[in-house]
């Protein structure tokens, strides 16, 4: 009799188990799916995609900061040798917030900047620009900011 109750129990949880792992991988496909129709940059957890330029020629996107996300990583694609400037704004001007480093795709970095950002950019591939409060300061910022990109020919 133990037995056939331990077994029952076993099948039980399998079959749970079974449907969660169908249940996330269409989850996952239903979000690369909207990601690649999405025409967009935006935050996901702690990660902004920069891949969509606006009308203007600009990577531009909305990010938050918070505690379980005191930093922001943006990652984009460079193509162009030349300068990269990069501009936070925020709805106040106060804001503790600044570009913290950029990293290239040798790994090499670069920084702290402050909520401008000019540097030339010497390699091509993918780049990734920190965004956070400022160690040396009081005050931490939390909330939403905006991030602006422009790269252009030297």
């Amino acid at each position: 009799m133990k037995n056939v109750i331990f077994i029952m129990i076993s099948v039980f949880f399998y079959s749970c188990q079974q449907k969660e792992i169908k249940n996330n991988s269409a989850k996952v496909q239903d979000t690369i799916t909207i990601q690649k129709n999405r025409k967009e940059n935006k935050q996901i957890d702690d990660t902004i995609f920069m891949n969509f330029k606006n009308a203007k020629g600009l990577y531009t996107a909305e990010g938050q900061l918070d505690s379980i996300h005191p930093r922001v990583f943006i990652k984009f694609k460079n193509e162009i040798l030349g300068e990269l400037n990069g501009k936070i704004i925020l709805a106040t001007d106060n804001g503790n917030i600044r570009f913290n480093q950029i990293i290239f795709p040798d790994n090499s970095s670069d920084g702290p900047f402050g909520k401008d950002l000019q540097i030339q950019l010497t390699q091509k591939g993918n780049h990734i620009i920190i965004v956070g409060h400022s160690q040396m300061a009081d005050n931490p910022y939390w909330g939403k900011f905006k991030v602006q990109l422009e790269n252009s020919k030297e």
